[in-house]
């Protein structure tokens, strides 16, 4: 059996101080896209996939795996934005088991409108607080654990 390889002090500080910042930035996002949208994150999240997607539309369970979440919680995020107005579900043409989630024009208008405050808080919350070295260092470290976390392709 492994010995466990336990977190040296400065890990540990590390570790605590992601999760710390994990949880600032999250609710700090949180309460924006909630006071100048009406949005959840994750709302505000399947509507910037969905603007990414050709058309403004995905089917439900691609856009499940582009937005990290669960097909329960999608679907109940997805029914949200839908009685508000800014998703609409249709059947896929191609696979009558499938259904498409799409941008509405209110949809396109609501991402329009908020996108602006959203990306300057995230810029001041998340870049501006770094020097260029910095966060050079930080979007590497990101990177190097996403390509090591990433679950497999078609798992």
């Amino acid at each position: 059996m492994a010995e466990t390889r336990w977190l040296d002090e400065r890990e540990l500080a590390a570790w605590e101080g992601f999760l710390t910042l994990g949880a600032v930035l999250n609710r700090r996002v949180e309460q924006q896209l909630k006071d100048d949208a009406g949005l959840s994150h994750q709302q505000y999240e399947v509507l910037t996939r969905l603007s990414a997607a050709p058309g403004g539309a995905l089917r439900m369970t691609e856009l499940a795996g582009v937005a990290l979440t669960s097909k329960s919680g999608l679907t109940y995020q997805v029914g949200q934005l839908e009685k508000a107005g800014l998703v609409c579900r249709k059947a896929c043409a191609s696979d009558d088991r499938g259904v498409v989630a799409s941008l509405t024009e209110q949809g396109w208008a609501k991402l329009r409108e908020t996108a602006p405050g959203h990306a300057t808080l995230v810029r001041e919350l998340f870049r501006d607080g770094l020097t260029d070295q910095q966060f050079e260092g930080f979007a590497a470290g990101i990177d190097a654990l996403l390509a090591r976390l990433a679950p497999c392709p078609g798992a």
